[in-house]
């Protein structure tokens, strides 16, 4: 396994070790950053480099932005 995934994984460890909760919209969305690891790799022929963006907008929506890059 590459970094990414590792640490993907460790995200995943962290919300199951939080007090038990309907963790179905937090799995959904690990499960799509996971997809989106993966397409992106694909993508690329590579391992890549993940980075963040996150905004809270006027209606109170919070967004996350994931931008993928080949890892060096």
């Amino acid at each position: 396994m590459n970094k990414s995934h590792n640490e993907m994984d460790e995200i995943i460890r962290q919300i199951a070790d939080e007090p038990k909760r309907d963790n179905r919209w937090y799995l959904t969305a690990v499960a799509k950053a996971r997809d989106a690891v993966a397409q992106a790799e694909a993508h690329f022929g590579a391992p890549v480099k993940v980075t963040a963006k996150t905004k809270t907008k006027a209606n109170g929506k919070f967004v996350v932005k994931l931008t993928f890059e080949k890892a060096d």
